[in-house]
């Protein structure tokens, strides 16, 4: 985690992460300001520290020693909480879909500095929090969870800062458990796949023994070529079932890669591989070439053309 100052949200979400069933753990906080309160408090409960001075260093060098404090901590997720630094765009990159932020208003509104005077000006009946991806345009990345907070008459941004910065605290430990718990919630899997599927050509969803399915080709004689598989048929996995191209393929690869494939019941006699979702570091891009690979198989060759002709572009 990193932060600048107080560390009031760093405090929120160790203390949440203390409670039973929490999904998460603080493994570091660390800082750009080597005074900041929020490293003692950190310390004084037992949590690990990092503190380096940005000043007279070049904005990648001092992003790439707060990286090195993080991974030698052993840290899968950043969390800035109240981080007064803009991060280089290697940086962001290298942890993209993996670092969030929280911000002081309901984005996309008011991004940057004095969201709550904006606020008033504006004339909103409401100002809140926003949690939200870290991406290299600033406080624009997918909204992960917003609260709102009423603007009273004749508020002042002083006063509904007070009142927002409570708001943040109960907002941030939620999203944040939520957020690390994603790999492991079939909806958010299944949402995930389905928009890999459906953005191929001539491609429909359609239920097989209780799983959804997706085919290609059309309505009537669509071929399926990819199902999802919530621990189905006794398998403990959450995972993508794609067609390979020979038994002896599929057996190479749980062989090589059990920790990413498995042999899929009633499916797998027939070749079909279960590429598993619900485990750490999962390559999304790999997973979307399995389903193009396993796709090409089945699909009319009129929608194989429209790939390849995107392709050529």
């Amino acid at each position: 985690m990193f932060l600048s100052g107080k560390g009031t949200n760093m405090a929120a979400l160790l203390y949440a992460s203390r409670q039973p069933a929490c999904p998460y753990e603080i493994v570091l906080v660390a800082a750009n300001d080597p005074e900041a309160e929020g490293l003692k408090l950190a310390a004084a409960e037992g949590v690990d520290t990092f503190a380096l001075s940005h000043k007279g260093m070049a904005r990648a060098e001092h992003d790439a020693a707060m990286e090195k404090a993080a991974k030698v901590a052993g840290a899968e997720y950043i969390v800035l909480a109240g981080y007064m630094r803009i991060l280089s765009e290697a940086f962001v990159q290298r942890w993209e879909g993996r670092m969030i932020n929280i911000h002081p208003s309901l984005l996309p509104k008011y991004p940057g500095l004095d969201t709550h005077a904006r606020a008033i000006e504006a004339g909103d009946s409401h100002a809140g929090a926003t949690v939200h991806l870290v991406t290299e345009e600033l406080d624009a990345g997918e909204a992960l969870g917003q609260v709102e907070v009423a603007i009273w008459p004749g508020d002042t941004p002083e006063k509904l800062a007070n009142r927002v910065r409570v708001a943040e605290h109960q907002l941030y430990p939620r999203v944040l458990a939520d957020f690390v718990s994603r790999g492991n919630d079939p909806e958010h899997l299944l949402a995930r796949i389905r928009a890999l599927t459906l953005a191929l050509p001539q491609t429909h969803e359609r239920e097989s023994h209780g799983s959804p399915g997706w085919r290609a080709g059309s309505e009537k004689s669509g071929k399926y070529f990819a199902y999802f598989n919530d621990q189905h048929h006794g398998s403990e996995h959450i995972a993508l079932l794609v067609k390979t191209g020979s038994m002896d393929e599929l057996l190479d690869l749980v062989e090589a890669q059990p920790e990413a494939y498995f042999k899929p019941a009633y499916y797998g006699a027939s070749g079909w591989i279960g590429v598993i979702l619900n485990r750490p570091d999962v390559d999304w891009d790999n997973v979307a070439s399995w389903l193009e690979r396993s796709w090409r198989q089945v699909a009319p060759k009129s929608a194989t053309r429209l790939i390849d002709v995107a392709d050529e572009f």
